[in-house]
């Protein structure tokens, strides 16, 4: 195994544990930097950029009234793109990025989309859920999914009551969030669905309600074990079986370090970390002390999200700051890459690796870069005397190849093209 430099390690850390680093960020050492990242405490510039209020959905139109349809309809996007843009805005201001990086990963985990949704309101309750509990017990962030009004919605807990269960949210939660395939039986799926009966959740309301004559008190028999089990102690049981601390271990090593999956000695010792309280800021301090975390072998191809992420931080370029016209053209661009905040393409979340390395999605992404790039200060680069050294530099790349260089060298003269092609290149869009 070969090991990457100090400075590598650092750069490495920014991307997997943040968005990328900010100009500065990988002048210091790695030791500090783990430090900073993983430490609880305040975050001056996500605080201040507070949820927004996006109001309430628009209530739904007779179908009859075709115009009452496309206001309500151009509303709603209204505040769907003011939602993503905001996420977008906090993705770029924290000055603790970690936050907002396990708010995305549990975003793509647990995802639930505004599409079926339609509520920006509930999406955003959701995603400050994420925020809050993300970096602590996976346990309470698996309580509070399991009633959340997005996902009860997105999985149809709104059909789920006594003498007619419906399945999707049990099976989803046992399968892509806490257990995984072949872990659980379709009897299992049945009878937990008529743990999770009784919960009800309205597009306007950010809080799930229990209908206690929708609920199914009778006992119910879950993974081997029997009882009268409601959601809480369904979530429980489901935590404690053997397979699903693994099963956690491995989703966050797969998305934050390698797709290559940890060997048995490296799952026992995650698994340590994790521990009984299932704590997630203890897992993240282990997985970053593992070897293949530092190993040059090891690469990840960013999401767009991601990608754009670091993009705003490095070239301190803030949506807040854009105008209407260029904020939607940012969400346009991370559509045509194929990955939309609160917009997820199914419950499994998004695909990884080189799924995002087509062309369609590397000329948006061209777009992209140079639609931030026109909004950046790039007065450094413009007077360097090396460019495409200059514009590594800020982007926070370990180095160019020959081929890159040559590339970047043929438009040194138009910093802002520069920037854009920079951030398009293998070193910048792969995290290795």
């Amino acid at each position: 195994m070969a090991v990457i430099s100090e400075r590598a390690a650092v750069r490495r850390l920014h991307d997997r544990l943040g968005f990328g680093p900010r100009p500065g960020d990988l002048d210091a050492g790695l030791s500090a930097t783990m430090a900073r990242l993983l430490a609880a405490g305040p975050d001056a510039g996500a605080e201040a950029t507070p949820l927004p209020d996006v109001g309430s959905p628009p209530p739904r139109p007779a179908k009859a009234d075709k115009t009452a349809k496309q206001q309500a309809a151009q509303q709603l996007q209204g505040q769907v793109t003011q939602a993503a843009l905001w996420w977008l805005d906090r993705i770029a201001a924290a000055d603790r990025p970690v936050v907002e990086r396990l708010t995305w990963f549990w975003h793509g985990h647990f995802a639930t989309s505004e599409q079926k949704v339609r509520s920006p309101r509930l999406m955003l309750a959701q995603n400050q859920t994420l925020r809050t509990l993300g970096m602590g017990s996976f346990t309470q962030l698996a309580h509070a999914m399991i009633v959340d009004p997005a996902m009860l919605l997105w999985l149809d807990g709104n059909s789920n009551k006594a003498g007619k269960p419906n399945e999707n949210l049990a099976r989803e939660f046992m399968e892509l969030f806490a257990l995984g395939v072949g872990n659980y039986t379709e009897t299992d799926v049945r009878e937990a669905a008529r743990a999770l009966t009784g919960w009800t959740a309205t597009r306007e309301n950010p809080v799930a309600h229990l209908a206690a004559r929708r609920h199914d008190s009778t006992p119910k028999t879950v993974l081997g074990q029997t009882a009268n089990f409601d959601a809480g102690s369904f979530v429980d049981l489901v935590l404690s079986r053997p397979s699903s601390a693994p099963f956690v271990v491995g989703r966050l090593w797969f998305r934050l370090v390698s797709a290559t999956p940890p060997t048995a000695d490296t799952l026992a010792r995650l698994v340590a970390a994790y521990g009984p309280g299932r704590d997630i800021r203890s897992l993240l301090t282990a997985l970053v002390k593992e070897d293949a975390f530092h190993d040059s072998a090891t690469s990840l191809v960013k999401q767009p999200v991601e990608w754009l992420g670091g993009l705003l931080r490095a070239l301190r370029v803030r949506p807040s700051a854009l105008d209407a016209k260029s904020g939607a053209q940012l969400l346009t661009g991370l559509r045509g890459m194929g990955q939309v905040p609160f917009e997820p393409p199914s419950v499994g979340g998004w695909a990884a690796g080189g799924a995002w390395l087509t062309t369609s999605a590397g000329l948006a992404r061209l777009h992209l870069a140079q639609l931030v790039a026109q909004h950046a200060d790039l007065g450094a680069v413009a007077k360097a005397q090396d460019k495409p050294a200059a514009i590594g530099e800020l982007l926070g790349v370990d180095g160019w190849s020959d081929r890159t260089r040559d590339c970047l060298s043929g438009v040194a003269n138009d910093p802002r093209q520069l920037a854009a092609i920079a951030a398009c290149a293998p070193e910048y869009v792969v995290s290795g």
